[in-house]
Order: C-alpha cells, then structure tokens, then sequence
C-alpha cells in the first residue's frame, strides 16, 4: 500500500483528529497512487497516522476514514453506516434525518439524507465517489428502502476531477414525496429541490418559534418553500407573508400551506428581499415577528467581509420592520462566518438601527447534524431569536 509521509510541521488539526490532509503538508510519497485509491498516513518520525484515500488533483489530497490498520470494504462501510442510524435512533431522529453528515461521522465528503424510507446520496470526493456501491448496498441491506437518489449535481465534485450528475441508484419512483415534520406535512422535491431537496437542518429551530408567533403578524424572508412561515401558522400566528426570489420556490410554498390547510393565514409572493426590506422600512410598515433564513452569502474566505455586510444589512432591515417589543428570527448557513462573528454582526446591526436586543434562542442545526469539536465545517448554522427594542 502507498505511504504518505508528513512533513514534521504539520496542522495540529491532523493530530487531533482532523481527517483532511492538504497537499503542503505531505513531505513525500512512497508508491505512485491513483485517485480514490486507499493510501496510509504516516508522522515524519513515521508512526501511524491513519488510512484514507488518495486524490492529487484536489486541495486535500488524502481524507482519512480511520485511525486503525483496518481494510476499507464493503464491512467497513456497512459498519459505518449502521453506526449512524444507531446514533441517530438513539438521539431521537428517526423518521428524516441526515444519516451520514460527513466528517462528522467519519465518512469525509459522503451526505445521506433519510426522508422516511427514501434516501439521497451525494458523494462529494473522487475517493467516496469510488465506493457508491457498498454505500447503496448497505442503505439496501439495512433499510430496505423504497427509493435511493443520488444528487450529485454539485460543482465541488469539478474539484475533484467528477462530473457532475444525478438519477437513480435504485428502481426509479417519483421523486416527489410528502414527509411529516412537528405535526405538518411537506412536499419534497428530491430531484430538483435544493441540495437534497429539504433542509433537514433547522427542523429542531423551526420548532423554537412556536411561542413568539402566537397572535403574530409575521413577515418571512428567503422563505425557500415556507416551512417556518407554514410553522408559524400552525403555532397560532394572525397572518403570515413570505417572500421569495424563486418562482418556483413560493409555488412550492403555497402548495405546502394548502397540504396543511393554512393558506387561509399564509400566503407566499415573488419577491426580492433585499429590496423589499428596504422599501417597507422606509413605508414604516410594522410586524410583530420578522423571519430571515438567507442563503449561504459566500464559500470564499476571500468574500468573508462582504458577506458579513449582506447579513448585517439585512438584519438591519429586518430589525426596522419590527414592532417595539417584538421579535427577529435569524439564521446564516454560512460555515466561514463563525457563531462569535455572527453574534457580532447581529449585535452592529442592532447598534445602527437603533433598537436594543435581547437573545431569546441561540442554536446550531439539528442534532442528527452532529457538531465535531475542532472541525469548524461541523458547526456551520446559526439560529438566533432575539427581542427587539426602541433605544
């Protein structure tokens, strides 16, 4: 088998657990290695660092998938699998959930999705990519699903020298199904909605509302297909109105308000949000609960500081929106604006518009996203509720 050897310098990270390898911190390679090929790992004193697979082409040139001198089979990744689901059973996720969240679960750039007995697969590396068939076994072996999707129309796999692709990794179904969340039901478009189709991530957050909407008007921002806006009906709100730059998303929008006989109190139009939280402000138009869930503003550490001024304006804007004493719900996506930085650009926000805060909530994604301390890919979502009032 290959060896990789590390140079004596390396991130700590890798020591303490940290699965990637970059490619500046390898000192030299025994072995001429293909992509997704398994390699070991090895400390310049060369002690065992671990074993992974191999890709030149990317950035991260190994991702490490243990620790141990084991084979990397069809066990091994049964094994893996099957540890999840236990995790998951035991922390209460058992109807949808992510089933394998990365690195997270020590399947570096694998993502399953658990929608009740249909499930969606990306593969996200050269090295994962190569071993989709054990994963759809095991899923077949241990679930015995009605569906499996792969969803790997995602431009990272570029990086990775993939194509980009997606279509059925079992007996083709319909790819639009209806999923049970908190008491509602929801449409979820596997093979053309974002990501997986359904952001299983905030589904603990959107529980969290229940209390501040009750006898609301509410306004929803970025409201994608309407599942804190359909919540917040459900939890008691007067009136809700979401709004979104997607066509298509506020159809979907509409169309799950009326699976769950709200439309009468949630409406959903096309709009910009950017621009229409400016314009209102200005109108003076007033809410007792103002919901943003905004899309990740950037994946470049280079645009940091830009997408720091998208989230800061419009939280801004949200805040002018709200009636004294009441209450903003915000989120950022975003894994490089880290939860103190978040914290700070919410806190600057509050400052300019003149209104003072107080936190409420202040969450990560759901449990079944499990965060891995010393991994900050791990801790990427931000959920905040805060009341807000008058200097």
């Amino acid at each position: 088998m290959t060896k990789i050897i590390l140079k004596r310098k390396i991130a700590l990270r890798i020591f303490n657990g940290h699965p990637w390898v970059f490619g500046n911190e390898v000192e030299k390679i025994i072995g001429e290695p293909n992509a997704g090929d398994i390699v070991d790992v090895f400390y310049h004193d060369d002690k065992f660092c671990g074993r992974g697979y191999y890709n030149a082409k990317s950035q991260i040139v190994v991702r490490l998938l243990t620790r141990k001198k084991e084979e990397i089979n069809e066990q091994f990744f049964f094994d893996k699998i099957k540890q999840a689901w236990e995790y998951r059973q035991r922390i209460g996720y058992v109807e949808n959930c992510r089933l394998i969240f990365g690195e997270a679960d020590e399947m570096p750039a694998l993502i399953i999705d658990k929608f009740n007995d249909y499930f969606v697969i990306q593969t996200l590396s050269f090295g994962m990519d190569k071993f989709k068939p054990f994963i759809v076994k095991a899923l077949e072996t241990i679930f015995k699903p009605k569906g499996i999707y792969e969803r790997n129309d995602v431009p990272v796999r570029e990086l990775e020298g993939l194509q980009q692709y997606k279509g059925f990794l079992s007996t083709p179904f319909s790819t639009n199904i209806i999923i049970n969340e908190n008491g509602l039901k929801f449409n979820v478009d596997i093979e053309n909605g974002q990501k997986t189709g359904y952001f299983l991530d905030q589904q603990d957050n959107r529980r969290a509302i229940q209390h501040i909407v009750k006898g609301a008007d509410v306004l929803g921002a970025f409201t994608y297909t309407g599942t804190f806006e359909i919540h917040a009906a459900h939890y008691g709100a007067k009136s809700v109105f979401g709004i979104d730059i997607s066509e298509n998303a506020v159809a979907q929008a509409n169309k799950n308000a009326a699976l769950n006989g709200l439309d009468n109190i949630c409406k959903f139009e096309a709009m910009n949000a950017f621009d229409v939280l400016k314009n209102w402000g200005k109108e003076e138009k007033k809410y007792d609960v103002v919901m943003l869930d905004p899309p990740a503003f950037t994946k470049s550490r280079e645009t940091i500081s830009k997408a720091i001024t998208g989230y800061k304006e419009i939280n801004l804007r949200g805040m002018k929106l709200i009636k004294n004493g009441g209450f903003l719900v915000t989120s950022s996506c975003t894994n490089l604006v880290q939860p103190e930085l978040f914290l700070h650009t919410i806190q600057q926000a509050a400052k300019d518009a003149r209104k003072k805060i107080k936190q409420v909530v202040f969450n990560a994604q759901a449990a079944d996203h499990p965060i891995v301390w010393g991994m900050e890919n791990t801790n990427y979502l931000k959920f905040l509720i805060v009341e807000v009032r008058n200097m």
